[in-house]
């Protein structure tokens, strides 16, 4: 996540401003903090990870949230999917734009945390040191949050939006992406929108002195495939090796896939970062990127790019065997041996082009080379919109004025993929801000968000949704 704030800036303007820490009880607040923290805490509270069966409690206290602001059981539909739900609310609009609805995005479900690895519990909302911490309170219970009360506070207002805006909150985004995969494609009823705004993507940072980094925007992001190339094999005693062998037969596979680079792709997003990191750079290295970004066919740029660490996954598809499974007795000959194969794949490639291509690779047909599971999907690049980008602009400003926006591809999966992949248009561009070098530690030990992104972002979807659905003017 750092490497891709600070790949995203580039040679650009930033801003400088007071960061302050101040915590709850150094400042008062406000009636609208209150109940952000309120619902903030509350949710974190409730464990809604897989295997506990707790996302549609969170469902249900985020309907009686919003039907204290005034939305309606005609507005709200909770959809029971397995132990889990996804969540979705229709703030509805006067018709006026004449155009299709936007979708806000954010998933209630959570990576589990054990208490015994936490100094504290981690599914209690806790503030120290300038952060709130615990499970979710930056992946993505703070978008949630967010959300929801900027819903209920223009609810309470009075706003009319001039067209439909939907909620949908999804119950297993960290793990089976089954409540996503039925709102893209089977609930669109809910989905069909003209773009969707993603609060688990996309996002800020600054330095310890204050100076704030250009904002990256997601607008596309490589999808995840995980592969099993399997070798089988009859066979028999370890006295007596045979000229063919189930291990033999995968590592020969797998030290071809070791070799095997898929081709340069580039698209708008990459080469907007590729430039921008160039520029900051000014090294060798950064001379490459820029030189890259002018002409993503230049080979010297491309084995240089290819030859570093935190910078050859830009480049195209990448494809790495992570786990091994072989032999069922130590004095027995293998009958089968399986390696995974984990893919992050270039936006717009599909999946099946990819498992074509490690088979090809691999060059045995006695080798099987297939999907772990049947939920991975494609997802395509979505262009940049100047509404979109404006309103953002917008709405970073409140807090940190002249910051500028860089698109980017993340390397990591969110629900966006889907709704991509449905033909809907989506965007991270999430109200959190953090500072360089201290990770938000999602999915880890003590998750956290700073106190002042908490309470200085309560505005930030406010201004969006006003500067992209408010009454229209000449």
């Amino acid at each position: 996540m750092i490497r891709l704030f600070i790949a995203a800036i580039g040679a650009l303007a930033v801003s400088t401003i007071a960061i302050t820490t101040a915590s709850a009880e150094d400042q008062q607040l406000t009636p609208e903090q209150v109940k952000a923290r309120e619902i903030y805490a509350t949710i974190i509270g409730i464990r809604s990870a897989k295997g506990q069966g707790k996302v549609p409690d969170v469902a249900k206290y985020l309907v009686g949230q919003l039907k204290s602001a005034g939305f309606t059981d005609d507005d709200i539909e909770i959809m029971p999917l397995g132990e889990t739900a996804a969540l979705g609310v229709r703030y509805r609009g006067d018709g006026s734009s004449g155009k299709k609805p936007i979708l806000f995005m954010a998933h209630m479900d959570v990576v589990d945390a054990k208490r015994s690895d936490w100094e504290y519990d981690p599914f209690v909302l806790r503030e120290e040191d300038g952060y709130f911490i615990g499970r979710g309170t930056s992946d993505n219970k703070y978008g949630v949050t967010n959300l929801t009360q900027s819903f209920m506070r223009l609810k309470q207002e009075g706003f009319t939006p001039n067209r439909d805006l939907v909620l949908v909150f999804t119950g297993d985004e960290e793990t089976d992406m089954a409540t996503t995969r039925m709102l893209a494609y089977d609930r669109k009823d809910w989905t069909d929108a003209e773009f969707a705004l993603n609060s688990d993507g996309g996002g800020g940072a600054y330095l310890e002195d204050g100076t704030v980094l250009p904002y990256t925007m997601q607008a596309a992001e490589k999808t995840y495939a995980t592969f099993k190339v399997t070798a089988r094999n009859p066979g028999g005693h370890s006295s007596r090796p045979r000229p063919d062998n189930a291990i033999y037969d995968l590592a020969k596979a797998l030290i071809k896939i070791e070799a095997y680079t898929f081709p340069v792709m580039a698209n708008e997003i990459t080469r907007a970062s590729a430039r921008a990191d160039g520029e900051l750079m000014g090294d060798a290295m950064g001379k490459a990127l820029v030189t890259f970004a002018d002409n993503p066919k230049d080979k010297k740029a491309i084995k240089a790019i290819r030859a570093s660490r935190d910078y050859s996954n830009i480049l195209s598809t990448t494809c790495v065997a992570t786990m091994l499974d072989a032999g069922h007795a130590e004095n027995a000959l293998p009958q089968s041996a399986e390696a995974t194969v984990n893919c992050r794949i270039f936006p717009g490639v599909e999946i099946e082009d990819v498992r074509g291509t490690l088979a090809e690779v691999i060059g045995n047909d006695a080798l099987e080379v297939a999907l772990a599971d049947d939920r991975y999907v494609a997802s395509p690049v979505s262009d940049m919109r100047d509404d979109v980008t404006s309103a953002l602009s917008a709405a970073i400003s409140t807090r940190y004025p002249d910051v500028d926006i860089v698109p980017a591809m993340s390397s990591g999966g969110t629900d966006g993929m889907h709704y991509r992949r449905a033909g809907v248009p989506t965007y991270g561009v999430s109200g959190r801000f953090g500072k360089i070098g201290v990770s938000s530690n999602a999915h880890g030990l003590n998750e956290r968000l700073p106190v002042t992104t908490f309470y200085g972002g309560l505005d930030h979807w406010i201004v969006m949704i006003k500067e992209l659905a408010g009454p229209q003017t000449e």
